[in-house]
Order: C-alpha cells, then sequence, then structure tokens
C-alpha cells in the first residue's frame, strides 16, 4: 500500500470533543496535528481504525456543520 492508501498515524495527537460529556465514552476522537490530513477514530476503540481525510475536506464538513 502507498502512503496515501495507509498513512503514518503514530504521530497523530487525538483530541476529544468538549461536547462528548459523560455518555460513556460514546465519541469520536480527531487528529488534525498531521500534514494534509485528518484523523477520526473511535474513543472507545483507539487501536482500531482510523477514518482518515484530506484537511480541506474535514475544513469543509466543519464549515458545514457550524453553520447548520
Amino acid at each position: 500500500m502507498s502512503a496515501e492508501r495507509n498513512p503514518d498515524l503514530t504521530q497523530a495527537v487525538w483530541k476529544k470533543s468538549t461536547r462528548s460529556g459523560s455518555n460513556g465514552g460514546a465519541c469520536v476522537e480527531v487528529a488534525r496535528n498531521l500534514p494534509g490530513i485528518v484523523a477520526v477514530r473511535d474513543s472507545k476503540d483507539p487501536n482500531g481504525p482510523a477514518l482518515v481525510v484530506a484537511s480541506s475536506a474535514w475544513s469543509a464538513f466543519a464549515a458545514s456543520v457550524q453553520a447548520r
């Protein structure tokens, strides 16, 4: 697999939403510190798979959510 299909997430700094509250950990974590990509994972399964998208796609998604 190429680096684009299998990015190195070992340097990812994962952050949980401040709105996650005390719902038993049912939330996602986001790593935005990686060049050109944003990674998203299930906070209950930190060693599981991560969804990786281009930073520009993440910014468009976040702007859309904030606009609602």
